[in-house]
């Protein structure tokens, strides 16, 4: 049984459906602020991709949608050279479309 989320009008989907792809859908689309249920997805899935660089800071590779939501946050590891070392191996691996990726930065 869920617990009722209100006059929620955010998606139909429960967070437990929100995946991050449609989290940062939802997150880029808010004109009134991003509701709890979709910084709560994002969260966590920037707090489990962090952990894996960390594991393997000089090997890691993200995969293209890590590397979205990845991006969707960049400004909080502006200064962090694991962070800038991550995105790097990002891009020296990334095969296919830049355009692919909305929002990246290609500089």
């Amino acid at each position: 049984m869920h617990a009722s989320m209100g006059g929620n009008n955010m998606t139909s989907s429960t967070p437990s459906q929100l995946t991050p792809a449609k989290a940062l859908e939802i997150a880029k689309n808010c004109e009134d602020g991003v509701p709890p249920a979709v910084t709560a997805v994002l969260e966590r899935a920037i707090s489990e991709l962090w952990q894996r660089i960390q594991a393997q800071p000089s090997t890691y590779v993200m995969h293209k949608e890590e590397f979205i939501v990845f991006n969707y946050y960049r400004s909080r590891f502006a200064n962090v050279a694991t962070a800038q070392q991550a995105v790097a191996r990002f891009w020296n691996n990334f095969r296919g479309d830049s355009t692919d990726i909305n929002g990246a930065y290609t500089s």
